[in-house]
């Protein structure tokens, strides 16, 4: 007997939806990352006491320590001094490297200053799973100092981050000149400066980012914010314009704690003086004088 026309609509619309739902089958990614998966897969390699993805936080040192690192560098060169001092402290800590843009060899940290905020967020997300936290500290340095800021305003990290510590941040951005200065200590950097590089764009004084990000104040209510800046910084000049305003920040010159330190933009990722002011402000409660002789 013939079928009914409703039988044999039924019958289109079923074979329809089955042939819908096998290709969405098909074409959907074979596996989903987790959280950690993701953070996983933007770790920085090689870094010494950094990513330790069974570590957990002790009572001493609660939150894991996130490293963020400048423009065209990466979490592996930017952290081999920082991240082995801050393990060997008792601190569980992670380094990503982020900002990478298609086409770019090596070079990192150029992508858009949002782009990267994003990749932050995937980078913190998964280390508050693996290490079953409620919050983090994250330490940067140079636009590692100032992307953050982004995160903790518009993609929701203010919940997640407790203190933020910028080593030479790039927090109301620097000139051409400064930019330069910083390409020319990384091969092919200055030709990407001039073809064009999103991150660098970004970082320059009265970007529209920065217009932005600083619109209604520096700070985001309930973060810790510490800026340590050198006087000899060639990169993000004048360097007064590295310290932020607000409740709940504490903005230290390098020469102040110690005179004769000389250190320049890059050196602050390495200078011991530095990590023992930023081993203070993760651990204020137990902060000594930094002068001279401290170290990390």
């Amino acid at each position: 007997m013939p079928a009914r026309p409703r039988t044999l609509r039924t019958l289109c619309l079923t074979a329809a939806a089955l042939s819908a739902a096998l290709v969405a089958v098909l074409s959907a990614p074979a596996h989903a990352a987790t959280p950690i998966e993701a953070a996983k897969a933007l770790a920085a390699p090689g870094v010494p006491g950094a990513n330790d993805w069974s570590c957990r936080p002790t009572a001493a040192h609660p939150r894991p320590v996130i490293l963020v690192h400048g423009t065209f560098a990466n979490g592996s060169v930017n952290w081999l001094t920082a991240a082995p001092a801050l393990a060997a402290r008792g601190y569980c800590v992670f380094a990503l490297t982020y900002g990478e843009v298609s086409g770019v060899p090596v070079l990192r940290a150029v992508a858009p200053v949002a782009d990267s905020a994003a990749q932050l967020s995937t980078f913190v997300t998964g280390v508050l799973a693996a290490t079953d936290s409620a919050q983090v500290d994250i330490v940067g340095h140079s636009q590692g100092g100032m992307m953050p800021r982004y995160y903790l305003r518009f993609l929701g990290g203010a919940a997640k981050v407790h203190s933020l510590v910028g080593l030479a941040p790039s927090n109301h951005g620097t000139t051409l000149d400064g930019l330069a200065a910083l390409a020319s200590s990384f091969p092919g950097a200055l030709d990407l400066l001039n073809a064009g590089c999103p991150a660098c764009v970004d970082q320059m004084v009265g970007s529209a980012l920065l217009t932005r990000l600083n619109a209604g104040g520096d700070t985001v209510p309930g973060v810790s914010y510490t800026v340590i800046a050198t006087k000899y910084d060639e990169v993000v000049t004048p360097y007064g314009t590295q310290f932020l305003s607000g409740s709940g920040v504490r903005n230290v010159t390098v020469q102040n704690l110690c005179p004769v330190d000389i250190s320049e933009h890059a050196a602050m990722a390495f200078d011991p003086v530095v990590l023992h002011e930023v081993e203070n402000a993760l651990d204020p409660a137990h902060a000594t004088t930094t002068t001279c002789a401290s170290h990390g």
